[in-house]
């Protein structure tokens, strides 16, 4: 075992490199350095190629640049990889990005210097679908409300059996909007379909016509008394479910996001809940993680509110695909057939 992994967490991330497989002497080798390795709580078995496997188990946005020195691939979750980090990284070949999404990627920058930049797809069909779910059904059965006054002592006190203060809704009959219909979107249909949900597929915001099997954007915001969130933090999509949207939707709906945090514009939804615009809302994701320096949807006033730390990806299945995903992208980029690019 290094002797690092024996320090704290705290020490350990700004240890210089932890080295932890090398290639056999004489074979040409590719360095790999793992920036976040605390970011995926998988284990990463060893690539089938000469390599030098190099992992901290967190770094500081300033370190990036140093600590990609000399590597030919780099595996990166939530780190920025722009215009200046690449600038100094004259070696890099190669991103490996822990994740699907790749919003913290210059990739014209990556394609301009001829640098392969893969993610993971597919690894949390089941595990980010599930948590969806468990955020409807704690948002319209009032789960949270009913634990916390069980353990306040109010059923204890109470004179009839039960009590019924926090509406209780089915999903069972209701309108399910589901905003991106990939893996994910199409994961959280599927369940809800189950649930005896009407679903519909919300067409691009803006587009003149929906394509079949789509329902316009503000349509689906006027029927919906679910509205999921599924779809890439882009140009097109960064608040795309601002004050204006909010406003279409019905008072009695809530809306459920596990996708990115800056789809939303988070002010706006805390001032929709405050009001009673809003019924409710479960987030999975903020627009800075962690939220260092607050979120308005952090403030403790705001009633029907979830706030989970971006876990619905993790279940220890999903990790362990991601895990090994990462490795097989790197494996084909090394026997020259570079898989799940991103451009």
């Amino acid at each position: 075992m290094d002797e690092g992994a024996r320090l704290p967490r705290a020490a350990r991330a700004h240890l210089p490199r932890a080295v932890c497989r090398t290639a056999p002497e004489g074979r040409a080798v590719i360095t790999i350095v793992c920036l976040e390795r605390d970011a995926v709580g998988a284990r990463f078995r060893a690539p089938d190629l000469p390599h030098r496997w190099i992992e901290y188990p967190a770094t500081e946005q300033a370190d990036v640049a140093e600590r990609l020195a000399g590597a030919q691939v780099a595996i990166i979750n939530k780190l920025r990889l722009g215009e200046a980090e690449l600038a100094a990284l004259p070696d890099l070949r190669m991103v490996a990005v822990a994740a699907t999404g790749a919003d913290n990627i210059d990739l014209a920058a990556c394609r301009a210097r001829g640098i392969v930049v893969s993610n993971v797809r597919g690894y949390a069909v089941d595990s980010v679908p599930e948590h969806a779910l468990l955020l409807m059904l704690a948002l319209r059965r009032r789960l949270l409300d009913y634990v916390a006054d069980v353990r306040a002592g109010r059923w204890a006190r109470c004179e009839n059996f039960s009590f019924f203060d926090h509406p209780i809704v089915d999903l069972a009959g209701s309108t399910l909007g589901i905003v991106g219909h990939g893996g994910l979107g199409q994961g959280v249909a599927r369940l809800g379909t189950a649930f005896g949900m009407r679903v519909l597929l919300a067409e691009r915001r803006g587009a003149a016509v929906p394509r079949s099997g789509h329902t316009a954007f503000d349509e689906v915001l006027a029927q919906a008394d679910v509205l999921s969130l599924h779809c890439p933090l882009d140009d097109a999509t960064r608040g795309l479910i601002g004050a204006a949207e909010l406003a279409r939707m019905r008072p009695s709906a809530i809306l459920v996001n596990t996708s990115r945090g800056g789809l939303v514009d988070e002010a706006a939804l805390a001032d929709a809940l405050r009001a009673g615009r809003l019924a409710g809302a479960a987030t999975d994701v903020l627009s800075a993680e962690p939220p260092r320096d607050g979120n308005p949807l952090l403030a403790p006033d705001i009633p029907n509110l979830i706030v989970t730390p971006h876990v619905a990806w993790a279940s220890a299945q999903a990790m362990q695909r991601l895990a090994d995903q990462v490795i097989a992208n790197i494996e084909a980029y090394a026997a020259g057939a570079p898989r799940n690019r991103l451009y």
